[in-house]
């Protein structure tokens, strides 16, 4: 029998999505619109539609669909809304945030990503997309203002730089602490000086790359 995607895209949806409380109209149209598929890495395109993070390479991996889900409702984005996403990664949750905003920038490490990404992005017509290179933690630099933050990678603390990088009103997610249990936290920019930290829910991800504990060592 012939594998159906369009009814394992339903099933990723309303089965996997929706019952993890995903139950903005927008985020739910834009699951079903953008072929997550598409942007798997060919020897796990099968597994697209599995409730599990995916290997793409480089020690990394493509979120489960649930948490992708869950990200784009915390941050609740609007249509005129500007958006920085540090880990592009396949170029998905790109996709996704492009859809619902005006206009992503994107930064990844590792340049076959960005390459890969762009390919796959240029076939769904998606606008105001800039994708770039770059070390996110050391040396990469953007001094512009957002609306939305997006780090899909984990971190043991969020740097202040981000936090800065927000617009009042702004929202900012991450995925903090130590496996294998870590807590995303939505943080809210209520003025130039004041930030409210939400913790959303458990979950495990890999370290966006440079952000791995160091090893501590003990003498005894």
């Amino acid at each position: 029998m012939a594998f159906d995607t369009e009814l394992a895209r339903f099933n990723m949806v309303e089965q996997q999505i929706r019952p993890w409380d995903v139950l903005d109209k927008r985020v739910l149209e834009t699951l079903f619109k953008i072929p997550r598929e598409h942007f798997a890495p060919a020897e796990q395109r099968k597994f697209a539609f599995s409730d599990t993070a995916l290997p793409i390479g480089h020690g990394e991996t493509m979120l489960p669909p649930v948490v992708e889900g869950r990200i784009l409702q915390a941050v609740a984005i609007e249509p005129q809304e500007r958006i920085l996403e540090i880990g592009t990664g396949t170029g998905f949750l790109t996709a996704c945030l492009a859809h619902l905003g005006h206009s992503v920038h994107s930064v990844d490490i590792h340049a076959d990503f960005t390459a890969a990404a762009a390919e796959r992005l240029k076939d769904f017509g998606l606008e105001r997309i800039v994708l770039e290179t770059g070390d996110a933690l050391n040396g990469w630099a953007s001094n512009e203002r957002f609306d939305v933050i997006i780090i899909s990678g984990a971190l043991q603390a969020i740097p202040e730089s981000y936090r800065q990088q927000l617009n009042v009103g702004g929202r900012l997610f991450a995925i903090v602490g130590t496996a294998p249990v870590m807590s995303a936290v939505l943080v809210t920019r209520r003025a130039d000086d004041h930030f409210v930290t939400e913790n959303l829910f458990e979950t495990c991800t890999g370290y966006l790359h440079g952000a791995e504990p160091k090893p501590q060592f003990s003498f005894g």
